[in-house]
């Protein structure tokens, strides 16, 4: 039965294992002001907060009134 000459330490071993690797992240336009951000996450553009084309935030109008 064939054995290791050397013991392979738990470190190597564990690296060796994994499955977990860097990844690219995903970029998404947005379709609305084109800006560039990533996927499932809303983005702030010229003062408003974005989210799939529609605003859900607008800081533009509450900076004006206060």
């Amino acid at each position: 039965m064939a054995h290791p000459k050397r013991k392979i330490s738990k470190t190597r071993r564990d690296k060796r294992r994994t499955h977990y690797k860097a990844a690219v992240p995903q970029i998404a336009t947005d379709p609305t002001t084109g800006e560039a951000h990533l996927y499932h996450r809303a983005h702030w553009f010229e003062g408003k907060l974005y989210y799939r084309g529609q605003v859900v935030i607008d800081r533009s109008e509450e900076e004006i009134e206060a």
